[in-house]
């Protein structure tokens, strides 16, 4: 089948890149100002080593043309860091010759066009204590488009109990980022100093926490909040946990998945207070949700920004700025546009992360690092020569998880190709150790 010979290919491929030397190289672009359409002159460029402390390895300033020169010493990863008007830019240091371009974009504190599509909660809960994770899908259509950035580009409100275990990001188009969330005011509310880039064409930027919560009785009420304007809120839950919707809080019921329990508010805006009760125990069975999942007609739930309408008994596009989250409510699916971050979820994330950095020379060190305000790629994986192969391996993980999704797969062939992609990548791991 298609997936199960790229990965024959990409064994290939590996064997044949396994033993190239490392070799000095120069890495030239150009830096774009995409806010005016004019080259960015000026600006510092800097390539630098994720495996050692996002040490710089050499730097430059973008010439009258926008363009700049860095040399590479090896052929381990590298990347390519470009700061503009205080944002930084990355991309991954390209090989054999090709261009580094770098697109920029001219930043405001506020920008309008900004707003979150969606505020996903997954929740489980065991032992007295709820497990959540919650993503944010935020937009920025701004026109001409510009990066929001400043020390409170997004805004968060947890509830005030909240212990927070992780926190992380990723721009339209880059690698997973450990990121800082920083206290700011009253208990529960914290900002993110991360630029939101304009989209790039359908990928937005997406926020992403988990944390614990005490129950008590067996309960919590979530008062959630949203800082601005949010097409929709999701909340995922297992099967044998109660949700329960709180006085004029309005939530539709989602029934497509019959693993989970899906309910969505829409249109919630900044202030307003959207109450729900959750009790029970039980945890997401995330393979039997992706099962069904990948049983859906294939194109069935996904809108290329077709929009929602608010009234969810119709299927005709709404006029919300974004279009909402997929199909109305009433139609298969509405949250089938993120289901693959949903079930996959930060394991995805950590896979893309792990198949650049597993790129490294042999015997590198394998180091985490936590890029604070400088909010860097995660190193969080041992290292290993096999580039070629381990780039293949986290192209065909990701194209899996869609097809499953899309329904352009069957549930024996993933089945399949997701066990031969596993045991290719513990291999490689292995030799990489």
């Amino acid at each position: 089948m298609k997936s199960t010979q790229i990965v024959i290919r990409s064994l290939a491929l590996s064997l044949l890149f396994a033993g190239a030397l490392a070799q000095a190289a120069t890495v030239t672009g150009t830096v774009t100002d995409k806010t005016t359409g004019k080259p960015a002159v000026g600006d510092t460029v800097v390539l630098v080593n994720p495996m050692a402390g996002m040490s710089e390895v050499a730097h430059t300033t973008t010439d009258a043309h926008g363009r700049y020169s860095l040399e590479q010493l090896s052929d381990g990863p590298a990347l390519v860091r470009t700061k503009h008007q205080g944002a930084e830019y990355f991309i991954e240091a390209p090989k054999g010759g090709a261009p580094g371009d770098i697109s920029v974009y001219d930043v405001a504190a506020k920008v309008t066009g900004v707003f979150i599509e969606a505020d996903v909660l997954e929740v489980e809960s065991a032992n007295g204590q709820l497990k959540v994770t919650e993503r944010y899908f935020v937009h920025n259509t701004s026109s001409p488009p510009t990066t929001q950035w400043s020390a409170h580009s997004f805004d968060v409100i947890l509830p005030a109990d909240a212990v927070v275990n992780g926190v992380g990001a990723q721009r339209p188009n880059g690698l997973p980022t450990s990121v800082k969330m920083e206290p700011d005011g009253p208990k529960g509310h914290y900002a993110f100093n991360f630029p939101i880039q304009p989209d790039d064409g359908e990928k937005d930027t997406l926020f992403q926490l988990s944390y614990n919560l005490p129950m008590s009785g067996g309960k919590f009420t979530f008062k959630a909040q949203v800082t601005m304007p949010a097409d929709n809120l999701a909340v995922i839950v297992p099967k044998s946990m109660t949700f329960a919707a709180g006085s004029g809080t309005t939530f539709k019921s989602v029934p497509e998945d019959p693993s989970v329990q899906t309910f969505v508010a829409k249109n919630a805006t900044p202030g307003k207070v959207i109450d729900f009760t959750l009790s029970g125990e039980g945890s997401i069975p995330r393979e039997q949700q992706g099962a069904a999942a990948s049983q859906q007609p294939a194109g069935m739930g996904t809108q290329e920004s077709g929009g929602a309408s608010p009234d969810a008994s119709t299927s005709a596009p709404g006029n919300q700025p974004g279009g909402g989250i997929g199909n109305p409510i009433g139609t298969p699916d509405p949250l089938s546009k993120y289901k693959w971050w949903i079930v996959g979820g930060l394991a995805l994330l950590l896979v893309a992360g792990a198949a650049f950095l597993l790129r490294a020379p042999a015997g590198a060190p394998a180091v985490a690092y936590d890029g604070g305000a400088g909010n860097y790629p995660i190193v969080t994986a041992p290292t290993s020569k096999h580039a070629a192969l381990l780039n293949a391996l986290k192209e065909e993980l990701f194209a899996v998880e869609s097809e499953k999704i899309s329904g352009t797969i069957t549930p024996g062939e993933y089945a399949e190709v997701k066990a031969a992609l596993e045991t290719v990548l513990r291999r490689a791991l292995k030799r990489g150790a």
